[in-house]
């Protein structure tokens, strides 16, 4: 695990592309399909710990993945990359669609924009 975190960025940064396997393809694909709310996340991430917290706060329940803790981190996160433009966690999807990161959800619940769309998605009533 600590060979991915030293070295992923590394070779993202040397552009190295990362061969995504149709598993993590799926597995994502899935994911998001299956729950109304997905993070996915970091374990000692502070925007992943904020996006949770926001949710929390909200009573909203969500499912997370821990990419820390999973051995095909690198290639979920190149999935989520493809598909959103953002190589960063968090990712955060309500009702299939993602809605960003962190600090996007912090700034949707303060503009009373989140609950909404949990409403929509059928996790809030």
């Amino acid at each position: 695990m600590w060979f991915t975190e030293l070295f992923g960025p590394l070779r993202r940064l040397l552009g190295y592309q990362v061969a995504v396997s149709m598993t993590a393809r799926s597995f994502v694909q899935e994911t998001i399909e299956k729950n109304p709310v997905v993070i996915f996340s970091k374990s000692y991430c502070p925007y992943c710990r904020m996006a949770k917290e926001v949710f929390n706060n909200v009573k909203a329940p969500f499912l997370t993945v821990e990419l820390d803790d999973r051995p095909d981190a690198d290639e979920i996160q190149e999935v989520l990359r493809e598909m959103t433009g953002a190589a960063t966690v968090p990712r955060v999807f309500v009702g299939k669609q993602c809605i960003g990161g962190g600090t996007d959800v912090k700034k949707m619940h303060q503009d009373e924009a989140l609950e909404p769309l949990l409403k929509k998605a059928g996790v809030l009533k």
